[in-house]
């Protein structure tokens, strides 16, 4: 096993999630040092690469495309609801069932609510 950091990668996902664009190159770069071996020795080559970042997951689509082989991506976020899920404790008020909101403090014009769409269901009050 190989543990392997990035300075980058969450910035590179965070950009990536408010429009900027993000090369290729910048995040190849980042992945280059998961991958551990040659192209034919299939004993000895990475074969598995954890996202160990919550940002991460945001690339995953890219990632896949620009990783040297095929590896197998372990995405954290369903175990990490489903802990956070353990740890509220079973659902059963009115508040429950009020649907999710994004709330925006910065006074910034942001530029997340197309990004974000998605995991609120579709709707993003702003």
């Amino acid at each position: 096993m190989t543990l392997v950091g990035s300075s980058e990668l969450a910035s590179l996902a965070e950009n990536a999630l408010s429009g900027a664009p993000v090369s290729d190159s910048d995040i190849a770069a980042e992945l280059a040092p998961c991958f551990v071996g040659s192209r034919t020795e299939l004993t000895t080559r990475t074969d598995t690469v954890v996202l160990a970042c919550t940002h991460y997951p945001l690339l995953l689509d890219r990632f896949v495309i620009l990783a040297p082989w095929p590896v197998e991506w372990i995405d954290p976020a369903p175990a990490i609801a489903r802990r956070v899920c353990d740890l509220l404790g079973p659902r059963g008020t009115e508040i429950d069932e009020a649907g999710a909101e994004m709330i925006f403090t910065s006074k910034r014009q942001h530029t997340l609510g197309g990004a974000l769409t998605p995991f609120f269901g579709g709707r993003v009050p702003a």
